[in-house]
């Protein structure tokens, strides 16, 4: 067993752990506050082009209205007043834990995202399914504002297709060409700050 995976099965139970009382109390929130099951459960694509259940706090109506590939700013009339406080401070990702522990994801790495995305990528870019799929990474940390950034675009898709998702992938190939357990760990304590930052 590797040290990125010893660190990340040690991580994600003392996490899990320790928020076992903020987990219960976002879960009753979410509950009593919508219709609804408390997680999101959706495929992703994972380490080699493997799809598994990602699992997230649910923060949208249990069946919106305007279905969509992308979330359009934490306004989007699809999220929860709940979902609304869980997105802003990240808190809808912790379940995420589950999913490092299992060995579905780890700590940190490139964002798993749908098939459908996927299926678009160049066989360059199918490079970034070599490694497992990360909570965070350097393409989660600079655009931790993604939402806000296609509510602004005129065609949220294609903007996220042209301009957002090249830029991911490149960085995602910059993390597997540079990846360390020192590089994860400072990446997870970048991750804190932006997390709490109104840019």
């Amino acid at each position: 067993m590797s040290i990125k995976r010893d660190f990340d099965i040690v991580f994600s139970l003392t996490a899990l752990i320790w928020l076992a009382p903020l987990l219960l109390l976002i879960s009753i929130l979410i509950k009593i506050s919508s219709h609804g099951s408390v997680f999101f459960i959706q495929k992703r694509v994972g380490l080699n082009s493997r799809d598994f259940n990602i699992i997230k706090f649910r923060t949208m109506k249990q069946n919106p209205s305007n279905e969509g590939f992308l979330t359009i700013g934490n306004d989007d009339s699809r999220i929860t007043k709940i979902g609304w406080f869980l997105r802003k401070l990240k808190l809808d990702e912790l379940p995420q834990l589950i999913n490092v522990l299992k060995g579905d994801m780890s700590m940190v790495g490139p964002r798993p995202e749908l098939r459908y995305f996927v299926n678009l990528y160049s066989k360059e870019d199918l490079e970034v399914l070599k490694v497992k799929p990360g909570i965070t990474g350097l393409a989660s940390i600079k655009y931790s504002n993604e939402a806000e950034l296609l509510k602004s675009a005129k065609n949220p898709e294609a903007f996220y297709l042209n301009e957002i998702l090249p830029h991911k992938l490149k960085l995602n190939k910059q993390y597997i060409k540079e990846q360390s357990f020192i590089l994860d760990l400072k990446l997870i304590l970048l991750t804190i700050p932006k997390i709490f930052s109104k840019k």
